[in-house]
C-alpha cells in the first residue's frame, strides 16, 4: 500500500501518520523512520530497543513498514503487548480510531484515507488498531475495543478470516471481564 509520496513532496508528520496508521502506507513508515531516526537504519534500531524494553522477546524488526523479510517477526503475545503500550498514548488512541482522514496535500489527488481496519466501524466499541497483510505472512490484525470502561485487545496472526476471529475473541474477552 502506498500514499504515492513524490521526491521533495511537503507534508505533515500528521498526515504521514494517518496514512500509515489507515491506509498501511507502506511510503509514509518509511519516510516517518527517517525523520525520526535520521535514516531509516537507525529507526529500525530504535524500534527494536523499544521492543526489548517493553519485554517483547519474540520480536525482532528489519523495516519500519512490517513489509515481510525472514528476520523481521513478531509473536501475538508481543504485537498484544505492543499495541497496549502504543494505546496509552492519546493521539495514538485517536488516529487508530479514525474512521477517515483528509490530509493537506495540495496537489495529490489521494488525500482522502479511509481507515481500512474495518472494526472501528462493525465492532460496538472497535477503537482500532492496525490491519497488515503480506502474501508470506497472511492477514493479521491487531483490534482493539472499550465497553462500559473495559478496554480489551486481540491479535490474530495469519488468519483466513481475521475480522471474525477478532470479534469473536474480543466478545469473549467483554464476557470474561
Amino acid at each position: 500500500q502506498s500514499l504515492y509520496l513524490k521526491a521533495g513532496e511537503k507534508i505533515s508528520i500528521e498526515d504521514l501518520l494517518y496514512g500509515m496508521m489507515l491506509v498501511s502506507g507502506n511510503d509514509s513508515a518509511v519516510a516517518l523512520s527517517c525523520v525520526i531516526g535520521g535514516t531509516q537504519q537507525h529507526f529500525i534500531e530504535m524500534m527494536n530497543r523499544r521492543a526489548d524494553a517493553i519485554g517483547c522477546t519474540g520480536t525482532h524488526f528489519t523495516n519500519p513498514n512490517g513489509l515481510f523479510d525472514e528476520d523481521h517477526y513478531t509473536t501475538a503475545r508481543d504485537l498484544a503487548n505492543i499495541t497496549r503500550t502504543a494505546m496509552k498514548n492519546k493521539t495514538f488512541r485517536r488516529m487508530v480510531a479514525a474512521k477517515e482522514w483528509n490530509a493537506d496535500r495540495p496537489g495529490s489527488t489521494y488525500r482522502h484515507f479511509v481507515n481500512k481496519n474495518k472494526t472501528v466501524r462493525q465492532f460496538d466499541g472497535g477503537n482500532g488498531v492496525k490491519i497488515g497483510y503480506t502474501k508470506a505472512s497472511g492477514r493479521t490484525l491487531a483490534a482493539s475495543a472499550t465497553r462500559d470502561g473495559k478496554n480489551v485487545i486481540c491479535v490474530v496472526m495469519s488468519a483466513p478470516n481475521w475480522f471474525q476471529d477478532a470479534y469473536r475473541l474480543m466478545e469473549y474477552g467483554f464476557d470474561v471481564l
